[in-house]
């Protein structure tokens, strides 16, 4: 199904590693670039992960934060951010995308980063609040800010220093090198974008963006799997006690399906799996229980959006993934 993405052209090229036991299978095939050039993919290239920031990064220092007892899920978010529309969310909120925060934002993309963060601050929050999850940026941009009042430094350096050195993640960067990365998507006022973020209010807030930003590879990807899945090791960065909740629904309710800052997929077994993807074709895929990881890096934007037959073939890979890794 992997090969079957680039033979039937849903995306350029893939880079994958699946993780067993202690056993690792990987592969990279296919094209890094195929206009305005065709280039063809090797090791070692960075990826525009997006979202895959929000659980590599973010969401890793708000558990180091709650660890040091600096932070509490249940904390509102007025607590840290007095300017905040709604007494009501809390941290729990914002990482399992229950908080309902909506609105809209007049030529979102054409403002300065000042300006953007100002309107977030005129939003408001919907009647489905704790009802329903509605995955947003929006929440952890919020928790961003929260990261950036208690070190009173820049998200993405403070992911960097608290997450990225710790974890001996080398090759994953902010700040990378065009030459080292693979391309996403042609646009009209950006060209072809390479090296900068795709994501337009990560590429307008810089530094100060949560929720996307990461460039990385899939050997980096591997090493942090890896990780999340040794509990002999986890208590580097986040007591494995921690780590281990995030395997079940923290929802206001339990019983919306997500955890903090991760989604929930559950195996043949009805074990619980974490998940989460980005929107330039990464995902992500950890199983504690049974020892298992599944990474799949594509540039799925490239050349051009949309491309909603990714979305569904994404779909069945995990969901065959999650039928057959159990057999």
């Amino acid at each position: 199904m992997l090969h079957q993405l680039v033979s039937e052209k849903v995306v350029p090229g893939v880079s994958y590693a699946m993780l067993h036991d202690g056993q690792l299978q990987a592969e990279i095939f296919g094209n890094k670039e195929v206009e305005p050039e065709v280039k063809k993919l090797s090791a070692g290239l960075k990826y525009d992960v997006a979202s895959l920031t929000k659980v590599v990064g973010t969401t890793n220092v708000i558990l180091q934060l709650v660890a040091k007892g600096q932070l509490a899920f249940d904390d509102p978010i007025k607590k840290y951010l007095p300017r905040f529309f709604d007494q009501r969310v809390t941290v729990r909120h914002l990482l399992t995308h229950t908080s309902a925060i909506t609105g809209y934002i007049k030529n979102r993309n054409e403002l300065s980063a000042h300006e953007l963060l100002e309107a977030l601050y005129q939003l408001h929050v919907g009647d489905w609040f704790e009802k329903k999850v509605v995955y947003t940026d929006i929440g952890l941009i919020f928790l961003g800010l929260i990261i950036e009042k208690i070190y009173n430094q820049p998200v993405q350096q403070v992911i960097a220093e608290k997450v990225l050195r710790p974890l001996d993640l080398t090759e994953s960067t902010f700040c990378p090198q065009a030459a080292e990365c693979v391309p996403t998507e042609i646009v009209p006022t950006r060209g072809l974008i390479c090296g900068k973020v795709h994501d337009p209010k990560a590429y307008i807030l810089g530094r100060h963006c949560a929720s996307a930003g990461l460039f990385t590879t899939l050997h980096d990807l591997i090493k942090f799997s890896q990780w999340m899945l040794d509990d002999s090791s986890s208590h580097k960065l986040i007591p494995a006690s921690l780590i281990n909740q995030l395997f079940f629904d923290q929802t206001p309710d339990h019983k919306l399906g997500r955890s903090y800052g991760w989604d929930l997929r559950y195996d043949s077994q009805n074990k619980a799996c974490l998940y989460h993807t980005g929107y330039t074709g990464t995902f992500i895929l950890i199983d504690k229980a049974n020892q298992n990881a599944l990474i799949v890096l594509t540039n799925r934007v490239h050349p051009h959006t949309p491309n909603d037959k990714f979305l569904k073939r994404r779909d069945a890979i995990i969901s065959a993934y999650l039928t057959e890794k159990g057999l």
